[in-house]
């Protein structure tokens, strides 16, 4: 096989060298790639705490598929499982209640970084740096309201638990010596008609800016706004309109995930559109099918589309790439294999277009020749420059990661 793929990628190298593009800069670029997994997938978002509950806030797992990981130990091994087919280097995403709370009850406006030093010793090990995320779902003071809450006792609590997840994401970045990326998402809103929406965005904004009045040195906050959650259809109060503001203002990172607009937006062309304002983007990759069903990401006009314009915009260094989908129907391991890679192909594709003749020809008014280029691009020989990648980085190449999965699931996901 690797033969084959070698001859493959020097016809490729040629091909894409009469066109401009050096495919060994295209190599170095994406093992500079750096998806930031999410832990959630390996276990339904269940999480570690001792008094969990049921799935609430608007987020639904779907499917029963046997073999999801049922504590910290098994879900950081299907992790290293997903990592070890994957090419690259890659972080981990983790939400808060997947401390190490080793079978103590621990609220959330009492967790501290103690109860996650052993992910950071985990991840020094096996080369992993970390993300992190606040969960206000699934909780008894969750709710329908939590950081917009009127109740301030309620919105202090949600408050305190925020605050407490900014300081482990700031030690978190400072045992790995690169900045932690901390997403605050909250499902606040109204199942049916709301006469008090000034009153909740007032509130949400009173919450942020006392969440992010401590300036971190060592963790980078950013905020994501949804269309609506399952059971709060009819309004929410982090709408996109009022993240962007909050962001462009105060300088936040804001996470697009590609499952919270409309089914007619275009989550590409918010790159651009937002880049000229605020600092940074982290994305939060899915695959929506109708709502945020958070289907597992698929090589999809969309996710092609995104990446595509990342490049274009010049942004890869103001980009941080996460993965977002939870669907427990399928293996999943394979869930992450099949998703992280299909992000790495959408990015090898945009990385080997030749961007800048392309631009040259449009901003000649050259229109034939801009279409002609593009068009050409998709039927070049992409796949043969990933199959290099993976070679390099002595992984399976193509659909031979199958038979490690089932193996995986033979002797260890169906036991449990």
């Amino acid at each position: 096989m690797k033969e084959t793929v070698n001859k493959a990628y020097a016809i490729a190298k040629e091909r894409y060298a009469a066109i401009g593009v050096d495919t060994e800069k295209v190599l170095e670029q994406l093992q500079n790639f750096h998806l930031s997994m999410h832990c959630w997938q390996a276990d339904d978002v269940k999480g570690f705490e001792v008094q969990a509950g049921a799935l609430s806030g608007g987020i639904q797992s779907t499917g029963n598929y046997p073999g999801a990981a049922r504590n910290i130990d098994e879900l950081r091994a299907d992790i290293l499982k997903a990592k070890s087919l994957i090419p690259g280097t890659h972080r981990l995403n983790l939400h808060e209640i997947y401390g190490d709370f080793k079978g103590k009850v621990v609220d959330r406006d009492e967790v501290t970084v103690d109860y996650f030093q052993s992910w950071i010793d985990w991840a020094k090990e096996n080369n992993t740096k970390l993300d992190f995320n606040s969960s206000s779902f699934s909780h008894p003071k969750s709710g329908s309201l939590t950081l917009s809450n009127p109740d301030e006792s309620i919105r202090k609590f949600w408050v305190e638990h925020t605050k407490r997840c900014r300081d482990i994401a700031d030690a978190m970045g400072k045992a790995q010596d690169d900045p932690c990326i901390m997403n605050v998402w909250v499902h606040d809103g109204c199942k049916d008609v709301s006469v008090n929406h000034m009153l909740y965005r007032e509130t949400l904004k009173k919450s942020l800016d006392e969440i992010f009045a401590e300036d971190k040195k060592n963790m980078k906050d950013c905020i994501e706004g949804k269309v609506f959650g399952i059971g709060l259809e009819s309004f929410t109060v982090g709408s996109h309109d009022f993240y962007t503001a909050y962001a462009a203002k105060n300088n936040k990172i804001l996470t697009i995930d590609t499952g919270h607009y409309h089914p007619t937006e275009v989550p590409a062309d918010k790159v651009s559109g937002v880049l000229a304002f605020v600092p940074e983007l982290m994305l939060h990759v899915s695959r929506p099918i109708r709502w945020d069903s958070d289907h597992v990401t698929i090589m999809d006009d969309m996710t092609q589309e995104l990446f595509s314009e990342i490049v274009r915009a010049n942004a890869l260094d103001r980009v941080h790439y996460g993965l977002d989908y939870f669907d427990g129907s399928i293996n999943r391991i394979g869930a992450y294999v099949i998703g992280s890679r299909a992000a790495q192909k959408c990015m090898c594709k945009a990385l080997l277009e030749p961007k800048e003749t392309i631009s040259k020809y449009e901003l000649e008014g050259r229109t034939f020749e801009t279409l002609a280029l593009v068009e050409e691009c998709k039927a070049l020989p992409w796949n043969a420059v990933y199959d290099e990648f993976c070679v390099r980085n002595d992984v399976p190449v193509g659909e031979a990661y199958m038979a490690d999965i089932l193996k995986y699931e033979k002797e260890v996901t169906s036991k449990r």
